[in-house]
């Protein structure tokens, strides 16, 4: 199959591919490689209820659909359900054969009833009726009500129950499913070390929920369901009434995959009542369901030795804890923090202090993903009690966040801030903050802009760059593009900020083409980029155009890698790695060389259609010598990594960089943690050598 492209949902296994082999790795400590392998069952849910959830759509309403890869719909489902099973069995085997030896030995044996001691067996028997019969509810099951009552995503077991006492004996048999709430954790931990799922704790329970019955057979099942479902947002009167509607429709949406732990003749029935086809059916003996779920085993208080410590988060050289964050820029005009090396807690303190200054008197904000308590709404919840003009654009399409967006919407409503749920017919994805304030009469505007959420949980391990600034240039744009979304007119007339949809994917194929005019002219052209994911077609065009005029080019992309290398002439000055470490690579940094000019750009947006053209988005210059040099010092660490990197392969795959010998191991999370620490530290020296005198007012 001859095509310019890789797959975009084949790339993306690709990826998850290379977490796995994170978890694979017998050198990191046991509770990071099980952190790594519950990330890909994470991983592989969104995959199936997104993704796949959206093909199988596709394969109903059109199904001689080609991907820009050549596949037609039917084949490239084919080639998906085939390297997800090989991905599967690669979890399985590693979960079985590797971790679970290696947690026994750590002093995190996996029980069953075998296993625990008398005494242990007490304790689990006494917590499962105190603490979990009484939240299960067993659900008969119908061949009427099959597609309806079994939850998404939720661990069930299922028993095959024979009541004696039927008068008739086609009543004698019925299949009960007993959903495992959300809100029990997944794992126990036993007394005198060690753990058990909680589904085999209920299991060897089961019996005492049916008093007078028999349980003849047991299976435990988790089923996926899609979905990919827009909202409508024509027709909508009420767009957030909308939004919970599709958030319920989500709850019986058509099923994607069942998983099960046995293939007994219960679970053929159940297969059956749901009239699944095979394609739809993995099998998982002897590993958990939802992989996800490890993820909490992971994080278990009292282990911490068996896990990479955190990166707790340096402060800034330029900020002083004790000085208001808007003196500071006043000193400073811009600062700029790569989080999580350094503390993401000035962003906060930005909004926490408009919240209280009196001089503040609005504050504008967009809200994408934020923390579940998190402390940016309150500021902002604040603030409007406060009386100053707070306009927050919650974005409600931000998938499976919607509900949790809905209420802090509402909070902020009723504190008296004007909210708005997104822009029609787009997402809202841009981060930007900004604070209107009364300066000596003068109105300044103080701004952060960002590559990731308002969010101070996934700051501490997403990596993402902050940029806040006082410049004027950029004050004006922060203010036109609220004036835009809020106002309904359009994202033109800006001078700094470059917003999607209508000019950031202009001026990035504007600044790969003058690269290109500039090698063709025999000057040097390069051109450095990281980011989550590269798959528009248009992109990837001028990048290999620009490649055949001789314009090196360097992409660090951690995700989805359409561009497809080799040893065709377009891509052979094209060099592709991926990182994946224990912190989530997450900055978006785009580097064009412009004749020794060096541009530089962050932005929110990916090199992805749906975030050029689909998508309210920003791009950022960085202009002042000492950002522009920060951001291509990490550029240019994400390029040297030798240890947690991966080289993307012509065929999509990957292949672990390996140290050349003779050179330094260089882990670029590792050196940015360090250069951070370095950096804080001998500010914070020089800051308590120095002596301030009190001066007379």
């Amino acid at each position: 199959m001859k095509s310019s492209y890789i797959n975009r949902e084949l790339s993306w296994i690709e990826f998850n591919q290379r977490v796995l082999s994170e978890a694979q790795r017998p050198d990191l400590p046991i509770l990071d490689r099980l952190k790594f392998l519950a990330i890909t069952g994470s991983n592989l849910d969104e995959f199936f209820q997104v993704r796949l959830g959206g093909l199988h759509t596709l394969n109903t309403t059109a199904p001689d659909h080609t991907a820009p890869s050549g596949h037609t719909v039917t084949q490239l489902l084919s080639a998906i359900d085939k390297r997800l099973r090989r991905f599967c069995k690669d979890q399985s085997k590693l979960f079985q054969k590797e971790l679970l030896p290696q947690l026994a030995e750590a002093g995190l044996p996996h029980h069953n009833q075998e296993t625990l001691s008398a005494e242990q067996a007490t304790h689990l028997e006494n917590h499962f009726h105190n603490q979990i019969s009484p939240l299960l509810s067993p659900l008969y099951l119908t061949p009427e009500n099959a597609h309806k009552i079994i939850p998404s995503l939720t661990v069930s077991l299922a028993l095959k129950i024979h009541d004696p006492s039927a008068k008739k004996e086609t009543d004698a048999d019925r299949i009960v499913i007993l959903p495992i709430p959300t809100t029990i954790p997944r794992t126990v931990l036993v007394n005198q070390g060690g753990f058990i799922l909680i589904e085999e704790l209920i299991s060897q329970h089961s019996h005492t929920l049916f008093p007078g019955e028999t349980i003849t057979e047991k299976t435990i099942i988790r089923l996926t369901r899609n979905t990919d479902i827009p909202a409508n947002e024509d027709e909508a009167h009420d767009f957030a009434a909308e939004i919970h509607e599709v958030i319920t429709a989500r709850g019986q949406s058509f099923p994607v995959r069942l998983q099960t732990s046995e293939d007994n003749t219960l679970t053929q029935t159940i297969i059956s009542l749901l009239k699944l086809p095979e394609q739809k059916i993995y099998h998982t003996k002897d590993t958990p369901l939802a992989l996800t779920d490890l993820f909490a085993l992971s994080l278990s208080d009292g282990y911490d030795h068996l896990r990479t410590p955190s990166i707790s988060g340096a402060e800034h050289p330029q900020i002083d804890p004790s000085k208001s964050i808007f003196d500071t820029l006043d000193t400073h005009q811009n600062i700029t923090l790569v989080h999580p090396y350094q503390s993401y807690r000035p962003v906060v303190r930005f909004l926490q202090e408009a919240a209280e200054d009196p001089h503040v008197l609005a504050i504008k904000q967009t809200l994408y993903r934020t923390a579940k308590d998190s402390q940016i709404v309150d500021a902002l919840i604040k603030a409007a009690h406060n009386g100053k003009q707070v306009t927050a654009l919650v974005e409600l399409k931000a998938r499976f966040d919607e509900a949790h967006n809905l209420d802090r919407a509402e909070e902020l409503r009723r504190a008296g801030a004007q909210v708005l749920y997104g822009v029609k017919g787009l997402k809202t994805h841009a981060k930007i903050s900004l604070v209107i304030r009364n300066q000596d009469g003068q109105l300044k505007r103080y701004l952060h802009l960002g590559t990731g959420n308002y969010n101070e949980v996934t700051a501490r391990f997403y990596t993402d760059i902050s940029y806040l600034t006082c410049q004027p240039q950029y004050g004006t744009d922060a203010s036109t593009f609220f004036n835009a979304v809020t106002g309904r007119t359009k994202l033109e007339n800006f001078r700094t900020l470059v917003p999607a949809p209508t000019q950031i994917k202009r001026t990035l194929l504007s600044l790969i083409e003058e690269e290109t005019q500039r090698a063709l002219e025999g000057q040097k052209a390069r051109i450095s980029a990281k980011m989550n994911a590269l798959e528009d077609l248009d992109m990837i065009d001028a990048l290999y155009a620009a490649s055949r005029a001789g314009v090196k080019i360097r992409l660090n992309i951690r995700g989805i890698c359409c561009l497809k290398l080799g040893e065709r002439k377009e891509a052979k000055n094209i060099e592709i790695i991926s990182i994946i470490d224990q912190q989530l690579e997450h900055m978006r940094i785009f580097h064009f060389h412009h004749g020794g000019e060096e541009k530089l750009y962050i932005s929110s947006a990916d090199w992805m259609t749906r975030n050029l053209e689909k998508r309210i988005e920003l791009m950022t210059p960085i202009t002042d010598s000492p950002s522009k040099k920060q951001l291509l010092n990490i550029l240019d660490a994400s390029f040297r990594d030798n240890q947690n990197a991966y080289q993307i392969q012509p065929d999509g795959s990957s292949k672990k960089i390996q140290k050349p010998k003779g050179q330094r191991k260089f882990r670029m999370q590792s050196h940015l943690t360090q250069h951070y620490a370095r950096k804080a530290a001998a500010a914070q020296q020089a800051r308590s050598s120095s002596l301030e005198p009190h001066l007379p007012k």
